[in-house]
């Protein structure tokens, strides 16, 4: 069993920056990422990064977010700058290993207008 333990988050003005992070209980996932779920809406990917380094983006938060990864501390981060009220979600970590899915407990990310 994996699992994702997830830290960051809270409440920030519009326009301003968050960033999350989220560690595995192993190494060498395949695909560590973040999807968000806003009351009422279902989940979606924001972004992901493969074990090599390619990321993928939402339309919605390119430019304003960023993916990372220390593979050396199983560790993936989302940096969120310029953060609007729609981005209001829980925050999920997500990770691959073997081709199965983990999810995190998730993070409240609220921005007040």
């Amino acid at each position: 069993q994996v699992q994702l333990v997830e830290s960051g988050g809270g409440l920030v003005q519009a326009g301003g920056s968050l960033s999350v992070s989220c560690v595995a209980s192993r190494s060498n996932a395949l695909v560590l990422g973040w999807h968000r779920q806003a009351p009422g809406k279902q989940r979606e990917l924001v972004a992901s990064i493969t074990r090599d380094g390619k990321s993928t983006y939402a339309d919605s938060v390119k430019g304003r977010f960023s993916i990372s990864r220390d593979n050396a501390k199983n560790t993936v981060y989302l940096q969120m700058d310029s953060l609007k009220p729609e981005d209001t979600a829980v925050y999920y970590c997500y990770a691959n290993f073997d081709f199965r899915g983990y999810w995190g407990q998730g993070t409240q990310v609220t921005v007040s207008s």
